[in-house]
Formats: structure tokens, C-alpha cells, sequence
């Protein structure tokens, strides 16, 4: 079996794009348009030359001897209608082979031409795809003139480039934010590698205190990159049901996420409540599902207000669990808070530990779930998120729980 090399198959590409598929769509079309006009023109000389020749037997019979002259020749009497129905079935071959001859031109010509015309935004469609590329996604066709298969066909083509560009566009963020995000823990880790190995001399303490920092430094960064491939994970294909998937009750996961983050929260303060609702089960992938309400809950946390509150929410209503997760902390502009989504984004008021992935992940696995989520500012400062989620028509398997001040 022959492999091709990278650069192999990148030479037979335009080999491939070179072959030729027969005629072109334009071609095509005029030789249809041109053969049907022959066609009906082809019938229309046949029943004209069949006619003359009906016309011409019809005439009334003369006496016999009765001269007759048919094209300059004499004719006998009885014979005068087919001398007639002849001369006049090739006069009509002769001028309508003429005619024939100029209509199935006139045809091509006009067909050619309105093809052209017609085809002329498919042309445009390829022309500014072959202009397009990753740093010109900003052409477009923008075709004028009447609503047709053609102007559709152009105006989704200009609605993908949109798509495309926008995609793009944030790709390109999303490597920035990546690259700066990651670019703050080696900066550390070289720094403080470069001051202790310049200090002659350092002592054991000083080796502690730079591998806690190293240690610190590269945690950030492993879970900077776990929260990535996370992310990409989610983000990457449709997410599909399959036998894995497992009952979630959101009201013991909420637990679960607040007994991880006790410490902080009596570290701080802070006054927390969880409101079961019935029946909170959902179904899907459990590691992902408890990461999201592990996510809210750690957000609520770590950009909220020392002596602050937080506010777990669960209730199912017409099939459908929402979870809320509501927490006071820095005071939000309302138009900012759709960009709390967008992968590093945490506000200029919110601030904290993480690198800012958490809800970004909370939206991925929510839509991939086929959920929705929501968020709006709270009055007097913080933040409320939503989630919805389609539940899970069972007994309830809630544990209500609340903690303690």
C-alpha cells in the first residue's frame, strides 16, 4: 500500500482540482435550450411541409385536357395536384430550412448570453471563494436584483462567511487569551528559577519557598489546560446519548460542590443556602454535569464578598430542572454580563482565582446537553445563573441541604 507524505498529497491537490468534469453548466444549458428550439422548429417544418401537401390534394379536379402550367411546365389536367402539392413542399423545405438554419442560431446565441447573464452570480460565488482565506474572510458578494434560487443561493453563501469569520475571530482570541493566560505561570516558574539559582547563597528555605511557588505556578497551568481540553472537548462534536449516560440529581451535586469549598466559605463568611426542589434529576454524563454545578458554585465563591451570601436554587417544572446559583459579590453593568460566557472573560469588577474558563465550560456542556443558561446581575452587586436542563420523570431522589453560616 502507498502512503502519501503531507507534501504528497498537498502536490496532487491541484491535479485533482485540474480534471475536467465535461462541459461546463453554461455549455450544458445552451446546447438544452438550442436543442429544444431545433427540436420544436424540426416539428414545426414537418407539419408545415405535411400541410402544403394536404392544401395541394384538396384542389378541385379539372377537365381533362385542360392545360395547366406548374412552374413554367405544362401539366396535364389530372395530374395538377400532386405537381402542386410537390413545387409547394419544396418551396417550403427551401425556405424553411433557411429559416431553420437562423432560428436554432438565433437560439444558441440568446441562450448563451442569458445563461451568462443568469450564471453570473455562481461566478461571483466562485470567484470570491477563491479570494477567500483566512485573513481576507471579510469578502462578500452582496448580490442585488430579485429574490431567485441564485440570490439565495448567494446570500447563503455570504451568511457562511459570516459564520466562518466570526468562528475564526474567536479562534483567534481564544489563542491570544490561551497564550496569555498560560504566559503568566512560566513567567513565574522562570522567574523564580532565575532568582534562586542567581542567589549564591540560597539555603534550603529558600529552595522550599521556590519549589511552593513552582508548585503554585504549575497547578494554575495544569488546570488552565485541563479547563481547555475540557472546553474543546465539549465544544468539539454534537454530544450524543448513549449508554453511559446516568441519572444527575443537581440538588446532592450542589452538596457535593459545597462541601469541596467549606474551607473558603467559613474562611470568609459566608452565609450559604441551598433550596431543594423536587425531583432535580437530569440525565446525561455525570462527570460533566457535577463539573457544572461545581463550576457555579466555586464561581459564586471565589468572586463574591467576604461576610457574602450564596443562594443554591433547584425546581422542576414541565419536564424541565433549572438550577440557580445566585451570589453577591462586585456590582456588574448588565451589558457586560453576556461576555462572562466568552472563554477568559471575568469582568474588569470580577476578580479572583481562575482563569476566567468556567462558564465558558458551564455553556458548553449545558448546550451539549441540550440546556440552556442564562445569567444577570444582582441587585446591590453579584451575579445569577440559570441553568435548564431537561429532567428526568422519576421518583425524587433529592437530599435537601443546607449550610450553616
Amino acid at each position: 500500500m502507498t502512503v502519501l507524505r503531507r507534501d504528497d498529497r498537498s502536490a496532487a491537490r491541484p491535479a485533482r482540482a485540474r480534471r475536467r468534469r465535461g462541459p461546463g453548466l453554461r455549455v450544458r444549458l445552451t446546447l438544452l435550450a438550442t436543442g429544444l428550439v431545433a427540436a420544436v422548429s424540426a416539428l414545426l417544418l414537418w407539419l408545415g411541409w405535411m400541410l402544403v401537401g394536404e392544401v395541394a390534394a384538396s384542389l378541385p379536379t379539372l377537365a381533362p385536357g385542360t392545360p395547366v402550367l406548374v412552374d413554367g411546365v405544362s401539366v396535364p389536367a389530372g395530374e395538377i395536384a400532386a405537381a402542386l402539392g410537390h413545387s409547394a413542399r419544396s418551396e417550403v423545405l427551401q425556405v424553411g430550412s433557411i429559416a431553420f438554419a437562423l432560428v436554432v442560431l438565433a437560439a444558441a446565441v440568446v441562450s448563451w448570453v442569458l445563461t451568462g447573464h443568469v450564471l453570473q452570480p455562481v461566478h461571483d460565488v466562485t470567484a470570491t471563494a477563491r479570494r477567500l482565506s483566512a485573513e481576507s474572510l471579510d469578502a462578500r458578494i452582496d448580490l442585488e436584483g430579485p429574490r431567485d434560487e441564485v440570490a439565495e443561493l448567494a446570500d447563503t453563501f455570504d451568511e457562511m462567511l459570516d459564520r466562518l469569520q466570526a468562528a475564526f475571530d474567536a479562534q483567534r482570541r481564544f489563542v491570544a487569551n490561551a497564550s496569555h493566560e498560560l504566559r503568566t505561570p512560566l513567567a513565574v516558574l522562570r522567574t523564580e528559577i532565575d532568582v534562586t539559582l542567581a542567589d549564591p547563597d540560597a539555603d534550603v528555605d529558600e529552595l522550599r519557598r521556590m519549589a511552593a511557588v513552582l508548585r503554585d505556578a504549575t497547578k494554575r497551568a495544569e488546570g488552565l489546560v485541563d479547563g481547555l481540553l475540557l472546553l474543546a472537548r465539549t465544544e468539539a462534536a454534537p454530544r450524543r446519548a448513549s449508554d453511559g449516560d446516568e441519572p444527575v440529581d443537581l440538588d446532592l451535586a450542589a452538596r457535593g460542590a459545597l462541601d469541596a469549598v467549606r474551607a473558603e466559605v467559613e474562611g470568609r463568611g459566608l452565609r450559604v443556602e441551598v433550596r431543594p426542589g423536587a425531583d432535580a434529576v437530569v440525565v446525561g454524563d455525570a462527570a460533566l454535569l457535577e463539573r457544572v454545578v461545581g463550576n457555579l458554585v466555586e464561581n459564586a465563591v471565589r468572586h463574591n464578598v467576604d461576610g457574602g451570601w450564596i443562594t443554591v436554587t433547584t425546581d422542576s417544572v414541565d419536564g424541565r430542572v433549572d438550577l440557580v446559583v445566585s451570589s453577591s459579590g462586585p456590582v456588574l453593568e448588565p451589558a457586560r454580563v453576556p461576555d462572562l460566557f466568552e472563554p477568559f472573560r471575568r469582568g474588569a469588577d470580577r476578580v479572583g482565582p481562575g482563569s476566567g474558563l468556567g462558564l465558558s465550560i458551564v455553556r458548553a456542556v449545558v448546550r451539549a446537553h441540550g440546556g440552556t443558561v442564562s445569567a444577570e446581575p444582582v441587585d446591590g452587586g453579584g451575579l445569577s445563573v440559570r441553568v435548564g436542563l431537561p429532567g428526568q420523570v422519576s421518583g425524587s431522589l433529592n437530599t435537601g441541604v443546607t449550610v450553616p453560616t
